[in-house]
């Protein structure tokens, strides 16, 4: 997962400015606004660092009517939000300064850039990451005046900010040597960029989603890894990963910079690394990939979400690709699947709505098969035993009608069972039959089909009923059966008798609805003639109800004897 929008409301807001030699500047308010102010700052160096953050900026921020209406990337408006908050107006900074160049924040680089002309000489202003901000700097902006920078003590102060949970970037400015205006429009590049000055650090937080905590943990709960992967500094990622609860240790954080040192992503120690990662920070748009590509490698089935083109790698790499609403086009055309509100409880719901589909599924293949096996092995056994077929044609497809016709639709909307989230997943080659689903179907069908064949035999052999009448009630008592088997069917592990009726209350109207239907059709004339159905006697129904149970009894035993062995 990306943690920006996704585990956090991707609402970067700055809350502290860090000069060198200077205390920290705190910072008010929340959000992409310009409400709040700064701290004061010395001689309004905090006012020169967010001049040059506009500049090198696509972002928009600006009134509305009564709000504030933004567009662009979210830490070029955080920047324009602080900008505002020091009393710098973009507006007029934009207007008043003539942009010769830009360099564009791409991942690869970590960094903007703009080159620009003011106050009759050419200067060029950047931001980003602080280690590659730093790489071109050789002075930096104190209270005293600007002085020799002191890196070492620039990157405690940017470390230390980061395992605070801060996002930290670096604004920097320098003056270029003339002539300037040679390329104009074409050819900036990182090379163009002169000695600079570093004018500060801005810690930014992104808070994290309310939900997201309860996210991680109820998937840790169903099996599946949480694994974050971000640009942030590695402090940052382990502050806000702690926080989510997805590591333990500083351990399982790894950097871009650890993996690029490794030979190959083909290699046993790369796949290791990243088997043992659960957080990754600073990694480029094919690192992620290869990450993706190398847990894929290890065995498991991965799912990775992107907003951005540079995702796009990681996207169709990986088993499910998952793009955020708000992302990009191609992005969304990579995925196999949208996240409209770019939510990580969004995700995990979805895969519990999964698993409650994937679970009545075969709740109604369990019901569908289990009863049509009993009715074939009826069959089979009147055959072999010379006996009169126990059902004419038209009574099977009234039974398949009535009953199921009516009872597997019903259970098709069965609330999903509490317990969903707390099973490991299943591999993704099993199919809806696996053992348990053979088992339970071959069970309840042989039940069935034992109790319904002895009472025939009985019947025609024993009692002397005749066939018509005996087909009668065996016809009432697989009725019976099935009604009884649909709330078997209700869950492959719980008992029935646990199951609130209340949770699927179309399953009880269902079963009430098929057992009126075929005493109804007992008594209107016409249609008890076709299917050679009658009233049946008071006393038969007792009888009927007790065998009809015995199907429940069974495998409520089966469950029982599951669940033991399972404990232990």
């Amino acid at each position: 997962s990306d943690k920006t929008g996704t585990l956090t409301v991707n609402q970067q807001t700055a809350r502290i400015v860090s000069i060198p030699g200077a205390p920290p500047i705190s910072v008010t308010g929340e959000g992409y606004n310009g409400d709040g102010a700064l701290a004061a700052s010395p001689a309004g160096l905090a006012t020169r660092l967010c001049h040059a953050a506009v500049l090198c900026n696509e972002g928009v921020l600006e009134r509305d009517g009564q709000g504030w209406r933004h567009s662009g990337d979210a830490m070029d408006v955080a920047f324009l939000a602080l900008s505002y908050k020091a009393g710098v107006d973009p507006a007029e900074v934009r207007a008043g300064t003539r942009i010769l160049g830009e360099i564009p924040y791409e991942s690869e680089r970590k960094f903007a850039a703009a080159f620009f002309r003011a106050h009759g000489s050419c200067h060029a202003a950047m931001k980003g990451a602080v280690e590659t901000t730093l790489a071109h700097c050789d002075r930096m902006q104190t209270p005293d005046g600007d002085v020799a920078l002191d890196a070492p003590t620039v990157e405690a102060e940017a470390l230390r900010l980061a395992r605070e949970g801060y996002r930290v970037l670096a604004v920097a400015q320098g003056t270029m040597t003339p002539p300037c205006e040679a390329t104009d429009t074409d050819g900036w590049d990182e090379a163009s960029l002169p000695p600079m000055t570093l004018l500060g650090l801005v810690g930014f937080l992104d808070p994290l989603r309310p939900e997201a905590l309860a996210s991680v943990l109820k998937c840790r709960d169903a099996g599946i890894r949480v694994v974050m992967v971000t640009g942030d500094h590695p402090a940052t990622a382990y502050a806000i990963a702690r926080e989510l609860g997805i590591v333990q240790d500083e351990s399982e954080v790894v950097s871009g910079a650890q993996l690029a040192s490794l030979d190959s992503s083909e290699t046993p120690e790369f796949l290791d690394t990243v088997a043992a990662g659960r957080v990754f920070a600073r990694v480029s748009p094919l690192q992620k990939r290869d990450i993706v590509a190398g847990l894929i490698r290890a065995g498991h089935y991965v799912a990775v979400t992107g907003d951005g083109v540079n995702d796009a790698p990681a996207l169709k790499t990986a088993n499910i690709g998952i793009a955020m609403g708000s992302g990009t086009e191609v992005a969304k055309d990579t995925a196999e699947i949208l996240v409209t509100d770019d939510n990580f409880a969004s995700i995990a719901a979805g895969v519990e709505e999964g698993r409650f589909a994937f679970d009545n599924i075969r709740k109604v293949t369990y019901l569908l098969l289990s009863s049509g096996l009993a009715e074939v092995l009826i069959f089979v056994a009147a055959l072999f035993a010379n006996l009169p077929l126990p059902l004419v044609a038209v009574q099977l497809l009234w039974l398949n009608l009535v009953t199921n016709g009516i009872q597997d639709v019903a259970l098709a909307f069965e609330a999903g069972e509490p317990g969903a989230m707390k099973r490991p997943p299943r591999r993704p080659n099993e199919g809806i039959f696996n053992e348990q689903m053979l088992k339970q179907v071959g069970l309840s069908g042989l039940v069935m089909a034992v109790v319904s064949f002895g009472y025939w035999t009985w019947l025609v052999s024993c009692a002397g009923v005749p066939e018509a009448q005996a087909r009668n009630l065996l016809l009432m008592l697989l009725v019976m059966m099935q009604n009884y088997h649909a709330f078997n069917c209700r869950s492959e592990q719980e008992s029935a008798f646990r199951i609130p009726l209340w949770r699927n209350p179309m399953l009880v109207g269902g079963v009430i609805l098929a057992h009126a239907i075929h005493i109804g059709a007992m008594y209107v004339p016409g249609i008890r003639d076709i299917l050679g159905i009658a009233p049946i006697a008071w006393k038969d129904w007792g009888l009927l109800l007790g065998m009809a149970s015995v199907v429940l009894i069974s495998m409520e035993a089966f469950k029982f004897l599951r669940r033991r062995g399972a404990s232990r």
